[in-house]
């Protein structure tokens, strides 16, 4: 990677607001254990009849992972077709190195998970969960170690990330979408054409981007495929204007939603799906537990899947000089990134509810694994980044 591309091409949201997403990730952990502390006290049958009483037909947790959870995947969406137009993606030697680590950092721990699960039909349809990384998590992590860890490895990590989250979408279009309402999926697909419609006039104002895509999800949320989905596919369709020497323009309605979402979604959003979605209650839960088949493929997919998948693809394309190390950066400061890609938390939630279904022992005990199986990875990429040496130069 070019270091200079750091100055005169800043990373869109994670260069603009890295302290943003890193604060972000610090109030996610917060909203997390308070889950937890809540779900094992006197107050946890008020904190699970809450998220389950009706609200104009839907759970108050229904509404945050189908409705709130929307707008965070618009923000995957935007960031994803920022950086694919006009970022760190935008080259196809760009691509390369991230995009072959996330792809490995999402294979190797699906394969341990069904490996370990394989006996068992419906604990295989939880082999998505481990392959997920958190990327406000591992930025919170990441704030914490300052100058130690240099800038190129969190741009690295924010576009494994970023690809990450990309084939998580399409995970969940293909393998977690049991029945589909065509009717309602066509009412999707013309609001979607209407957007592309708007997008191609030029119409540089927000309100019919969020007009029709509130629509848009309405008859997603009918067709079958998960409601959030509607978010991606929104935010393809909002224009990306650039100015020249600036890799965006201010005025651009993707750079105005980007930026004015991400507070939202970073402090609001995502620790109310933390706190929505985290707690478990652990009576009855005994260590030994630990070791059944589905919370066993989620920790050692998230801490080992991730760390071997994603650092053997760097080795591997490095030492074959298909790619250049990050600049600054050495191998072992690559492993401690490969680490925190195992801090699999939102998305891996996420996925735990499609596969088993809110309230399910499996998905309870899909939750022990990925709060147990992040934290490790947390920890211990902490903590080699803490104590590794420094990269003097790029390259092999």
């Amino acid at each position: 990677m070019d270091g200079s591309k750091l100055v005169t091409r800043p990373f869109s949201m994670m260069r603009a607001f890295l302290g943003t997403e890193a604060a972000g990730g610090f109030v996610l952990i917060a909203a997390a254990v308070t889950a937890m502390a809540v779900a094992n006290s006197p107050l946890s049958s008020a904190y699970f009849g809450t998220l389950h009483e009706k609200w104009g037909g839907l759970s108050l947790l229904h509404w945050v992972n189908d409705g709130l959870m929307a707008l965070f995947f618009l923000i995957v969406g935007l960031e994803i077709k920022r950086e694919a137009i006009d970022g760190q993606l935008a080259r196809w030697s760009d691509r390369l190195l991230p995009g072959l680590a996330a792809a490995a950092g999402v294979a190797v721990p699906a394969l341990i998970y069904a490996a370990i699960n394989r006996h068992d039909p419906a604990n295989l349809r939880g082999w998505a969960i481990p392959t997920a990384t958190d990327i406000a998590f591992a930025l919170g992590i990441l704030a914490l170690l300052g100058k130690r860890v240099p800038t190129s490895l969190k741009i690295f990590l924010t576009a494994v990330a970023i690809i990450d989250d990309l084939i998580a979408v399409l995970i969940i279009a293909l393998f977690y979408t049991d029945e589909i309402n065509l009717l309602a999926l066509g009412g999707a697909g013309l609001g979607l054409a209407l957007l592309v419609i708007v997008n191609r006039r030029g119409v540089m104002a927000l309100w019919p981007y969020l007009l029709i895509g509130a629509g848009v999800w309405l008859c997603v949320l009918q067709s079958g495929i998960h409601a959030t989905l509607a978010g991606v596919a929104v935010a393809m369709t909002v224009p990306l204007t650039r100015t020249p020497g600036r890799p965006d323009a201010a005025t651009s309605p993707l750079y105005r939603l980007e930026h004015g979402l991400h507070p939202w979604v970073a402090y609001a959003i995502v620790p109310a799906f933390g706190f929505a979605n985290a707690g478990v209650q652990l009576a009855g839960f005994s260590p030994g537990d630990l070791f059944q088949p589905v919370p066993l493929g989620v920790v050692l997919g998230l801490f080992l899947g991730k760390q071997l998948g994603i650092f053997a693809a760097v080795r591997l394309l490095v030492g074959c000089g298909l790619a250049e190390r990050p600049r600054d950066s050495s191998w072992s400061q690559i492993y401690g990134v490969a680490l925190l890609c195992g801090i699999g938390f939102t998305m891996s939630l996420f996925i735990g509810g499609l596969a088993f279904g809110d309230g399910t022992l499996q998905n309870d005990a899909a939750k022990i694994g990925i709060l147990l199986g992040s934290t490790i990875a947390a920890l211990a990429g902490f903590a080699v980044l803490r104590f590794a040496r420094k990269g003097k130069t790029s390259g092999h």
